[in-house]
């Protein structure tokens, strides 16, 4: 086992102050990179040193692993950890970072590079009975063999990069007609994004929902799951709120579909924290691909089980077994995540940058807020638009609901667009109250006109809030013995307002 007494976090803004958070609450140093966009950050000003690698361009300075490398070494630093995003799922920076005689906090890079090809991941597990979506196992080469194969699919079809993420690299197929311009889509959108135009096909599921489980392992034999997060209301293929539990799995399903994570997970020799995504449709669960990296919404996780993931990490990179068996863990209470993106719902949620010119956070009881702004603050254009991450705890899941409303309500934020009033239409909307929801929630649910409608309902609430206190303070004054029966809810809004 090797002590760790200084780590680098090779990223940006709320994830790398969230990683030395816990890294100083261990009496562990912290190093900073920073790209000058990000000069006066609050994750630069946090650590206990701070280095500069270039200019805003992620290429030009966060994306620099040579660099970054070269900073360890004069620095001393024992160990990287590379959040999510940037070099997070890079095989060859966790060699390089391996080689130079540090430790990479994450799995060793050949499990990466398994896992980062979905084709490869696929073939990687099919010894482990793993249910897989109806698709092909290899890159489409044939374009005529591929549209026989669609068609004994069954359309509609989804197009998939191999190396792809978030979205990129994806197109459903509704019909053969247009199977060949979609798949030139996929190609260059693939080729462009990941420098990898392989892509594959899958059947296409129009409305299940994106379940994920929580692994984590240690070197020593020890893989356990950490239950699942419901990610299903997403834009753009990409995630927006995410909650755990779920609000639909059994008991028996959440066993069948943690162990199942369990076999991904060993499949390649994993170790560390990851999470093997599912798309469950019809009572029938599917393998998706591996994320081999921390998620940006593992804090649900950690607030349901009581277990701070980034700890376990380094505890697991130090050499350590993990600290708790799987029958050690409980589900306890009910957590839900917003990312509140720089971005416009009204808009077809187009990034909207600019300055924070108000910027005042929620507090209170089952209240988290993961952020790294400040007031004052420009969003960069170059990265990533979220702002933070704002996650609400409850004893149940109506009661995590209540406080996110609550507490979106008291996030303060002026000067440009947010997710805010999306995820309080969604709150307030019954398919999500109910749990009866899929990740067709915004292409059935939302239009930029229901934020209208929802803000011309709460002002009306307002306003008759105001005319009945108005009215109850004329009569008060006329008759000191009239009763009050205010409306606790009510009284809390119109006390923002004064």
């Amino acid at each position: 086992m090797t002590k760790i007494n200084k780590i680098l976090i090779a990223n940006r803004g709320e994830i790398a102050l969230r990683v030395m958070r816990t890294a100083k609450s261990m009496g562990i140093k912290t190093v900073a990179v920073y790209s000058e966009a990000d000069r006066n950050s609050p994750h630069v000003r946090y650590a206990d040193e701070a280095v500069l690698l270039g200019p805003p361009p992620s290429i030009e300075s966060y994306l620099l692993g040579d660099k970054i490398i070269d900073y360890c070494r004069k620095l001393n630093v024992d160990a990287v950890h590379p959040g999510y995003g940037f070099l997070s799922e890079k095989a060859e920076f966790a060699q390089a970072v391996t080689d130079a005689g540090i430790i990479f906090i994450g799995p060793n890079p050949e499990a990466i590079r398994l896992m980062g090809d979905k084709l490869q991941a696929k073939d990687t597990v099919k010894d482990y009975n793993i249910p897989m979506i109806p698709g092909t196992d290899k890159a489409i080469t044939d374009i005529e063999k591929a549209k026989d194969i669609a068609k004994d699919i069954g359309y509609p079809i989804l197009i998939k990069a191999a190396a792809g993420g978030g979205g990129k690299g994806m197109r459903a197929v509704y019909n053969p007609e247009d199977f060949e311009e979609q798949m030139k889509t996929a190609v260059n959108e693939a080729t462009s994004a990941f420098g990898n135009g392989s892509v594959f096909i899958e059947k296409f599921f129009t409305s299940p929902r994106h379940i994920e489980i929580q692994i984590m392992a240690d070197s020593h034999g020890n893989t356990v799951y950490m239950f699942e997060r419901e990610c299903s209301v997403q834009r753009r293929h990409q995630k927006v709120i995410e909650e755990a539990p779920s609000a639909i799995l059994t008991p028996e399903m959440r066993k069948m579909m943690g162990e199942t994570a369990v076999n991904v997970a060993e499949s390649c020799n994993y170790v560390g924290a990851g999470t093997v995504e599912f798309l469950y449709n019809e009572g029938n669960f599917y393998f998706l691909e591996m994320n081999t990296r921390l998620q940006v919404e593992h804090p649900v996780t950690e607030l349901i089980t009581g277990i701070d993931l980034v700890k376990e990490q380094i505890l697991v990179a130090e050499g350590k077994v993990l600290s708790f068996k799987q029958e050690d863990l409980k589900i306890n209470g009910h957590a839900i995540e917003l990312r509140v993106y720089a971005e416009d719902p009204g808009n077809d949620f187009l990034p909207d940058i600019g300055k924070l010119q108000k910027y005042k956070k929620p507090e209170g009881p089952g209240v988290r807020i993961d952020d790294g702004f400040e007031q004052g603050m420009d969003i960069p254009i170059y990265y990533d638009p979220m702002i933070s991450k704002m996650c609400t705890f409850g004893r149940n899941r109506e009661e995590a609901i209540e406080k996110m409303k609550l507490a979106i309500d008291d996030y303060e934020i002026v000067g440009i667009e947010t997710t805010l009033s999306f995820g309080k239409f969604v709150m307030n909307h019954d398919a999500f109250i109910s749990g009866n929801y899929s990740t067709a929630f915004v292409s059935n649910y939302f239009t930029p006109e229901s934020l209208q409608q929802d803000n011309s309902s709460e002002t009306e609430e307002i306003a008759a809030v105001i005319a009945s206190r108005l009215f109850k303070q004329t009569h008060d004054k006329s008759n000191i013995k009239i009763a009050s029966t205010g409306n606790a809810k009510s009284a809390w809004k119109l006390n923002r307002l004064q």
